[in-house]
């Protein structure tokens, strides 16, 4: 008989990536059913004799990280795989709020260091003078801040993002320098420097990865947000209209 075994496979950045580990690992001897899982980054795996996680890393390649999780460190019990079960994603769906928590915690640290940041200027001169200037320093340092994410993981980075920016899909080179965009568009608003461009970039850049997006959900598919680059797992549908709505509204109000 058959027995499950539960993998821990980090690195898997998109849908692309959940076919590749699939695949790769049906192709192995004794193997009768796998089923992977983006959001869990888990492997589950039947077969006549256990597979070593070297042999499964050997043959993923570098880009992936393979562990067997022992049995009081799975978060998901066995018994919920049934490998009757054509579909490759388990029905395991955290809350909005624990997905989204980690954008949370950036917008509420943003808002909070550019508010106390104007603090003093605020009781002196008043919110209404200073709220473009404050606008602009969020912008900056929202930019900046997405970008950083981006580069802790830039070479996993272009595939999750071309699988819905309509850009990154046609030139290749576009998703590996758009971190470098975002980089040098924060400092260009924190320095003030020909912030009217800026803002008219802002618009086109994310008004073409929104448009990606509603493509993405209309076709129905699972793939994870690349606004935090590869290190933080963010369902892709509520975190880049997020990011891109309050990035867009920001720039229009500027502009107008």
């Amino acid at each position: 008989m058959d027995a499950t075994t539960i993998y821990s496979v980090a690195g898997m950045t998109c849908m692309g990536c959940v076919a590749n580990v699939k695949k790769t690992i049906e192709a192995m001897e004794g193997v009768s059913h796998v089923i992977v899982d983006l959001t869990l980054n888990r492997a589950f795996i039947q077969a006549k004799l256990r597979p070593k996680a070297a042999d499964i890393q050997k043959l993923l390649g570098e880009k992936y990280r393979v562990e067997t999780l022992e049995q009081d460190k799975i978060t998901v019990p066995v018994s919920e795989v049934d490998h009757h079960n054509n579909s490759d994603h388990l029905n395991v769906v955290d809350s909005p709020w624990k997905q989204l928590k980690p954008l949370y915690l950036i917008f509420g640290f943003l808002i909070g260091g550019v508010f106390l940041a104007y603090f003093a200027d605020i009781r002196e001169l008043g919110f209404a003078l200073l709220w473009s200037e404050m606008m602009l320093d969020f912008m900056a340092l929202f930019y900046l801040v997405f970008a950083f994410f981006k580069l802790l993981d830039l070479k996993s980075f272009p595939a999750s993002f071309a699988m819905y920016d309509p850009i990154a899909k046609r030139l290749s080179f576009y998703g590996k320098i758009y971190p470098f965009i975002e980089l040098a568009l924060g400092v260009l608003l924190l320095m003030r420097i020909g912030v009217f461009q800026v803002l008219v970039i802002t618009l086109i850049i994310l008004g073409a990865t929104t448009i990606g997006v509603v493509q993405s959900l209309l076709s129905k598919q699972q793939i994870q947000c690349a606004c935090l680059g590869t290190a933080l797992k963010l369902p892709m549908t509520q975190a880049t209209f997020i990011e891109n709505a309050i990035m867009i509204a920001m720039a229009l109000a500027m502009l107008v």
